[in-house]
């Protein structure tokens, strides 16, 4: 997300328009808040990256009625009002999975977060898909569902080094819980990858400092925030109709790193 923000602000700046930027802290409640201070405050557009939990996306309709553009980025909502930004999910997700296929897995635990967003949900796709595509069964056994933070990490690292038998595989939707299962099963004696190979997602900068090093999909946050920028300014300078380019999706890179190599 830093990324993201960052290729914001270096496109408002260079329009000369100010980025305000508030914090869901990944509740509805606190998103709908935010976004009734940012429509108090008269702001020309909004871009948002939906909290972990929204179920609703009511508190936007003030600023689509104030004909405010409203573009979601990467945590989207689809409906026709709301353009959106974001990766193939489910593409990435499938790519990582067959990796680790390939790489003789045929247990893999699937950590991911809360279905009513598109990015665990179409995750979630990608793995069952890439599993078919192998002939091996899908095991709701084998899905853990928390909040992805690196505590719920650990807690799903103990469930698993529990599980009879013990899966050989690993694929997390972000790397802050790669990190920390990676950490759980060394303590543990579990050799990685041999015994049990972990990938990740987002390629955050820990991804090459735990060891092994971090299998993770790579996209740019940074070109992220940039078009998103680029396609509300366009909007507010009538150079574009935000409804034109309703969805763009962005593309992403499977990065094969040692936690997942066997082959």
């Amino acid at each position: 997300m830093s990324d993201v923000i960052a290729g914001i602000e270096k496109v408002v700046n260079n329009n000369n328009y100010n980025l305000i930027i508030s914090q869901s802290l990944e509740t509805m409640k606190k998103e709908a808040s935010n976004a009734r201070a940012m429509l108090n405050n008269r702001v020309d557009g909004l871009l948002v990256s939906l909290a972990y939990d929204t179920t609703s996306i009511e508190h936007f309709e003030p600023f689509i009625k104030r004909k405010i553009p409203v573009l979601f980025f990467d945590r989207i909502f689809e409906h026709e009002q709301y353009p959106q930004i974001y990766i193939d999910n489910f593409k990435a997700a499938y790519e990582v999975t067959d990796h680790l296929l390939t790489q003789g897995c045929k247990r893999i635990v699937h950590i991911t977060g809360n279905q009513l967003r598109n990015v665990y949900a179409e995750r979630l796709r990608g793995y069952k898909k890439a599993l078919e595509a192998h002939h091996v069964d899908f095991d709701e056994q084998l899905v853990i569902i928390n909040d992805l933070s690196a505590k719920e990490a650990v807690a799903a690292t103990e469930a698993i080094l529990k599980m009879d038998p013990l899966p050989d595989g690993i694929f997390t939707v972000n790397d802050v819980s790669a990190v920390s299962c990676i950490q759980v099963l060394k303590k543990a004696g579990i050799k990685i990858p041999e015994q049990i190979a972990v990938a990740g997602f987002n390629n955050d900068p820990a991804a090459c400092v735990i060891e092994p090093n971090l299998t993770t999909v790579n996209y740019k946050g940074y070109e992220m925030g940039e078009a998103a920028a680029s396609m509300l300014i366009n909007h507010l300078a009538d150079r574009q109709d935000l409804q034109q380019t309703h969805s763009l999706i962005l593309r992403s890179e499977l990065i094969v790193r040692e936690s997942s190599r066997r082959k």
